[in-house]
């Protein structure tokens, strides 16, 4: 997969410590990061399931 033209987002809540992660949406699969290692592997989501995990964040129903 070329992941030369992702467009990387971190979160606008993260701190300086660089403890986060970073996800590029503008593929047509969503893609996640570690801002430490950005050259480092990255996980690979399908759209739908992207959108479950945040949706269950947002909701309670899984927790950090």
């Amino acid at each position: 997969m070329d992941v030369s033209r992702a467009e990387w987002k971190k979160s606008s809540r993260s701190g300086s410590s660089g403890s986060c992660v970073e996800v590029a949406g503008s593929l047509p699969e969503v893609l996640v990061r570690d801002s430490k290692n950005r050259e480092g592997p990255k996980l690979c989501f399908t759209a739908s399931h992207w959108t479950g995990f945040v949706e269950g964040i947002k909701g309670g129903s899984l927790r950090a």
